[in-house]
């Protein structure tokens, strides 16, 4: 794998400057960024669509642009002058990014941004991700704060020079090595970030400090030490704040990204898509470079009709309720139409502590309303002021609205209606019954384009709704939309529940046209409701243990280190891959080195279980060191961070219309990735307890994904070996050598184990070998051997790919649509890549498909047999519920019914589910 990362602001701020201003003639409206940022973008792909690109490069197997999504993030709560001297950009270039994002996907580039972090965390986690499984990385961009990144995977092309940037470059700019930016900037600060740094410190001193003392944290310690009157003091009575510039300049390479990177797969642009957006922005000349591609197959397999001409939404028009007469008027126009959409506009983004700022409705198309409720801005204005700041009050508005909310025979539409409804349950205003755009998008265009109300209003109405930067500002003027003047509140709030409104007519006839609606009322429209319960109630952790777990961890990381040391016979950087490299290859010539296009030793997690599993000890030591300082940084501090101040819980978001196949994932934190294969990440799943007088209840299917495989492939071993309870691994392997099941030797069943899991992921020869530690013949032969046995799984593979290169979807048990436009890439990586995912998706996709049944089913069950018990997490396959004591076996024999029996009546499966659940003291015991 090759991944390119675009920096999309320094292309945006570079294109923007570089060309004279431009308008479209139509409307006046700016476009020169949006210019130049298409011949960047297109550049960039004619120059590395063949991998001669004259720097050793090589053509991207991946691509995406990232974009910041916002000014607020992270950083702003650890410092709130971070940024604060930036002026906000030029007036004529905001109308121009969301244009630019429109761009970026009309050529079909991916374009991704994340709320609450900035664009370089968001490349600095996929980078990693790329980097530690061993692929390639080239971050598109100049920007100094990414040459942090550079390592023998990852470098940098500077998209204004031309350059390539690896770690001989970056030593040449900052004096350190890429592993000591991070240090070298927390010292000399950024003016143009307005990080704060050591006042009087520059890069050079930086790196000339840290290359007396080596580290950032020795140098403070031992700064008295320091001859230099000025510079001791300095560093002494300034280290704190060198301790939080660090934190500001560090990038988080852990960030919840949104798309997995295999959605990045090069791909041909929809050439009538493109056509379409360059004929829109009257971009004649770049339509004629791009014109070859107009032969090219379209991307999406169910394209949504262009409108024929934009909606017509005029903001002026819409109604500022400050009376409870006018609301009364509308609540009751409301109960008449039986249908109205609905918005929230609150001063954060997490539901969980969200102050609610008001609420806006929308009866038909062009006819909304906003009804401000906790704008402060009214405080310290004059008498003559304060009439215009006139709002409703909090309760009275709310106990106005409830009935409405709540009142089943009329239909409410959000747009992410899980947000809306949890911030109004903290209200006490239970909605119901509700429809979410969102949601039929996803259900309609899984796979083909992301589900946010901008992008399907510009999609789908040819609308671009007002930018959020618009009406409360950016950079230091930025303001909380509890700050914004009602006015323009008006017009940004009631506009979405306009837009929420004019989708609704848009996609709901889809979804009957396409047969669809099914899999929406049942698999996705009752999720919002339920997963807003789930991430109100949170589950609570054990403060003091994960600490303690971060001091245990911290000494395994010394330990880990010293043994490393005394391997290696002398100290050195474990977290220096340079380092690790010339002690294992250059000192110690161990086999299998190997260099990365820089020059320098790979030593990525792969080289290094190899060298591990051929018994050498100082590979081993690495990742143990490596692993043990994951679980400190990512898990055990983060955790403690997490927890609620209010609640003493941990709310994790659970994110719907995320996924391809229609499983959920999580984030602030993302509860999904805690380790459990291992002792130590296992520990971390002991922090997760139960209220006192409570239980944990872990509900777990077993073997599921392989269950769906034997009753969809239709292969009767596996089929009866499921009936019969029997060990699917040890049958597999006695099945595919001839063994009896009774004294088979481990190492038989765990190849047989390693076939069964990866078989349906595409495992190759390669693969397998390397998993194994066998060698590739070897490993071919099983899998030939596995397919002679089994034939059906061939025959499903088989017509699996069949499907999917005439329809380029596939579809579940249940009937959900996973679109994989990319089996119509002229690219043949890309389409032996489609076909992959495509013989998993289905399988993937039914086991999403009948957990969530069993979640949907859950509440009422629990209802009927009297229990108290909450549902708190989804994991994989698992729920993880929080009940009395007294209750705990009442709820796991109700728990196993439930999710057993959840593909009923819609699927009768010709094999059982199993699940396996337990009451414990906490989640580990659970499990």
């Amino acid at each position: 794998m090759r991944l390119y990362l675009v920096d999309g602001s320094g292309y945006i701020f570079r294109a923007f400057h570089a060309l004279p201003p431009l308008t479209r003639k139509s409307d006046g409206l700016p476009v020169g960024a949006v210019s130049g940022f298409c011949n960047m973008l297109w550049k960039l792909i004619c120059d590395t669509r063949d991998g001669d690109d004259g720097k050793g490069l090589g053509a991207p197997t991946h691509l995406a642009v990232v974009f910041d999504a916002s000014e607020k993030t992270f950083r702003s709560q650890l410092y709130d002058q971070y940024k604060a001297h930036r002026p906000p950009p030029p007036a004529d270039l905001v109308p121009q990014f969301p244009l630019i994002r429109e761009a970026t996907r009309a050529f079909g580039v991916p374009a991704i941004e994340l709320e609450g972090y900035e664009a370089d965390d968001v490349i600095a986690t996929y980078a990693r991700q790329v980097s530690r499984a061993g692929g390639e990385v080239v971050i598109v961009s100049s920007d100094k704060d990414l040459m942090q990144l550079v390592d023998e995977q990852t470098c940098l092309l500077d998209p204004v020079k031309q350059v390539k940037i690896c770690r001989a470059e970056v030593i040449e700019k900052f004096g350190v090595p890429p592993e000591k930016v991070i240090e070298v900037q927390a010292l000399a600060g950024d003016s143009v970030d307005n990080v704060p740094g050591a006042p009087g410190i520059g890069i050079k001193t930086a790196a000339q400090l840290l290359t007396e003392y080596g580290d950032l944290d020795t140098l403070l310690e031992r700064a008295h030490e320091i001859k230099q009157p000025k510079r001791r003091e300095t560093l002494i009575n300034f280290a704190d704040q060198v301790r939080v510039s660090r934190q500001l300049v560090t990038l988080a390479d852990d960030a919840p990204v949104p798309d997995p990177v295999s959605d990045f797969v090069v791909r041909a642009p929809d050439p009538k898509v493109l056509a379409d957006f360059l004929d829109q922005m009257t971009f004649k000349s770049l339509a004629l470079r791009v014109g070859e591609m107009a032969g090219l197959p379209a991307r999406s397999p169910t394209p949504a009709a262009p409108p024929p001409e934009a909606v017509k939404i005029d903001p002026e028009t819409y109604v500022c309720i400050q009376d409870l007469e006018t609301l009364d008027a509308w609540i009751a126009r409301a109960f008449e139409a039986g249908l109205i959409a609905f918005d929230t506009e609150t001063d954060a983004l997490s539901c969980s502590n969200a102050g609610l700022c008001g609420i806006s409705l929308a009866i038909t198309p062009g006819e909304a309303a906003y009804i401000p409720l906790g704008h402060c801005a009214a405080a310290g204005l004059d008498l003559a002021e304060r009439e215009h700041w006139t709002q409703l009050g909090l309760e009275e508005a709310i106990e106005r609205l409830k009935p409405l909310m709540e009142d089943p025979t009329v239909l409410k539409v959000a747009q992410n209606a899980k947000y809306d409804m949890a911030v109004m349950s903290r209200y006490g205003v239970r909605v119901a019954p509700i429809e979410d755009t969102m949601l039929m998008s996803y259900v309609l265009d899984a796979g083909v384009h992301n589900h946010g109300m901008d992008e399907l209003s510009q999609l789908h109405l040819g609308h671009v709704p007002i930018p959020f930067k618009q009406v409360a500002g950016v950079g230091k003027k930025q303001v909380s939309f509890a700050e914004v003047e009602l006015k323009p509140a008006t017009a940004y709030a009631a506009e979405d529940a306009d837009v929420t409104l004019r989708l609704y007519h848009a996609l709901k006839p889809r979804l009957q046209r396409e047969r669809l609606l099914t899999v929406y009322e049942t698999l996705e429209r009752p999720m919002p409701q339920m997963l807003a319960t789930m991430e109100c109630a949170g589950i609570k952790v054990d403060p003091d243990r994960l600490r303690q777990l971060s001091h245990e961890f911290g000494i395994k990381m010394v330990e880990a280190e010293g043994r490393a040391h005394q391997l290696a016979g002398h100290p050195f950087n474990l977290g220096s891959p340079k380092q690790i490299g010339d002690v294992l290859f250059g000192e110690m010539g161990l086999p299998g080195a190997k260099k990365t296009g820089t020059g320098a030793w790979s030593t990525d997690v792969k080289v290094l279980e190899d060298l591990a599993l051929q018994g050498h000890a100082l590979p081993r030591a690495i990742l143990d060191w490596r692993q043990i300082s994951k679980l400190k940084g990512t898990y055990a501090d983060a955790l403690v961070t997490a927890i609620s101040p209010k609640t003493g819980r941990v709310h994790t978001s659970f994110a719907l219309a995320s996924t391809t196949t229609g499983r959920l994932s999580s984030s602030d934190p993302n509860l999904q990735n805690i380790p459990v294969r291992t002792e130590e990440g296992r520990k971390l799943r002991t922090c997760f307890i139960a209220e006192p007088g409570h239980v944990i209840v872990s509900a777990d299917y077993s073997q599921i994904e392989l269950r769906l495989l034997a009753h969809i492939g239709d292969i009767p071993q596996l089929k009866e070996a499921f009936r019969k309870g029997q060990d699917i691994h040890a049958m597999t392997a006695s099945e595919m050598f001839g063994v009896p099941i009774e004294g088979m030797d481990p190492m038989v069943r765990r190849r047989a184990k390693a076939i069964n899991f990866g078989i349906v992921y595409g495992i190759s020869a390669f693969g397998l070998s390397n998993q194994l530690g066998i060698p590739q013949d070897e490993a071919g032969a099983y899998i030939r051997t596995y397919f002679e046995r089994f034939p059906g799984i061939r025959d499903y593979m088989d017509k699996t790919r069949a499907f999917v290169r005439e329809h380029a979807y596939v579809t579940t048990l249940f009937g959900r649509r996973i679109n994989i436009p990319d089996i119509r890439s002229k690219a043949m990586g890309m389409r032996q890549f489609s076909e992959r995912a495509a013989i998993n998706a289905p399988i993937q996709g039914a086991a999403a498909d009948i957990i969530r049944r069993a979640m949907i089913r859950m509440p009422s069950a629990l209802k009927a047999e009297g229990l108290s018990a909450r549902m708190l997490l989804q994991v994989h396959d698992e729920l993880v519920f929080e009940a009395r004591k007294e209750e705990a076996a009442d709820l796991c024999a109700l728990a196993s019914r439930v999710m057993s029996q959840a593909a009923e009546p819609a699927v009768a499966l010709s094999v059982p589910l199993t699940v396996d659940a337990r009451a414990a003291a906490n989640w580990d015991e659970a499990h």
